[in-house]
């Protein structure tokens, strides 16, 4: 007669458990890294561990393998940066460690144990000089600190993990986080008038638009890696999204158009960085909502009002 063994028990559901598909995602408190929290956090069929800077502090390399060793993951989302950009002008070094050498770190991890890679760059890795829309492989000249040292994560994730997917984006903002769309909802708000600059185009991206691409890729059957970009559709001004922002809400302020000339910053931004959505959009079937759209969803989301 068989006894009843309660550590077989155990061990079968340790191994349905082990049969999840494990992710890793890096920059959880970030504005992708709270929209991705909030698709994959409740899926049955996955495990996921979503880091922050405690968890994984990325101006420490020296330990991020040994982290990512403990969580064994299957894929990797790399949504981690060091993101103040004009601050990046007087702190290169730090910049460097989290945007370039962490990448570094995690796409050596990922060569090692076979792990998939999505990470995420951005569209300051070009100068702002072209009049069209930007495909991935147009040239790449950083203008500043923040997209030379991502365009160097770029490099060190390709050299060590060429299966990698590297998604650049541009002018990322949620209902999480600091943004561009809560800045302005908050001096719309506080002020008769105000000034924007209208001589930087490109497109915003919802980061919960974001969010719904990578995991539409994770779950996809088909993995190519490759540099994509991704941001919504259209083209504008932030002068043209402030206006869309006070009108959708029904503000009264005015809004001013000024060049860029006229608010210097510490870092240059690029002035034309419209992003070019039709390989991302071929190759993993990706849809890809109109920047108003994602706008007027983001702002009928009570958690910004």
């Amino acid at each position: 007669m068989n006894k009843h063994n309660p550590l077989q028990h155990l061990k079968i559901k340790m191994e349905s458990v082990n049969q999840k598909q494990r992710i890793v995602i890096t920059g959880a408190s970030g504005q992708l890294g709270q929209e991705l929290k909030v698709l994959l956090e409740h899926d049955a069929e996955k495990e996921c561990f979503f880091l922050d800077r405690k968890q994984l502090p990325l101006d420490q390399t020296f330990i991020i393998q040994d982290i990512l060793g403990m969580y064994q993951p299957d894929v990797i989302i790399h949504a981690g940066a060091y993101t103040a950009v004009d601050q990046a002008e007087s702190e290169p070094d730090l910049a460097d460690q989290v945007n370039h050498l962490a990448s570094e770190e995690i796409a050596q991890y990922c060569h090692v144990h076979g792990t998939k890679l999505i990470a995420i760059s951005t569209d300051y890795v070009f100068d702002g000089n072209s009049r069209m829309a930007l495909t991935e492989d147009a040239p790449v000249h950083p203008i500043n600190v923040y997209g030379q040292t991502k365009l160097q994560g770029e490099q060190a994730i390709q050299k060590w993990c060429p299966e990698a997917i590297i998604i650049r984006t541009s002018w990322v903002y949620s209902t999480f986080g600091k943004n561009f769309v809560k800045t302005m909802l908050r001096l719309l708000s506080e002020r008769d008038s105000i000034s924007v600059i209208n001589d930087q185009i490109g497109s915003p991206t919802s980061a919960a638009d974001l969010a719904k691409a990578i995991v539409h890729i994770v779950d996809g059957e088909s993995w190519q890696g490759g540099v994509y970009h991704y941001s919504n559709e259209g083209e504008i001004s932030w002068y043209d999204f402030a206006v869309a922002i006070r009108d959708l809400k029904g503000l009264e302020c005015e809004i001013n158009a000024i060049p860029t000339t006229a608010y210097p910053t510490p870092a240059k931004r690029p002035n034309y960085s419209l992003l070019n959505k039709t390989k991302i959009k071929a190759t993993f079937g990706v849809e890809v909502p109109f920047w108003k759209d994602s706008l007027v969803k983001c702002l009928s989301d009570e958690a910004i009002n």
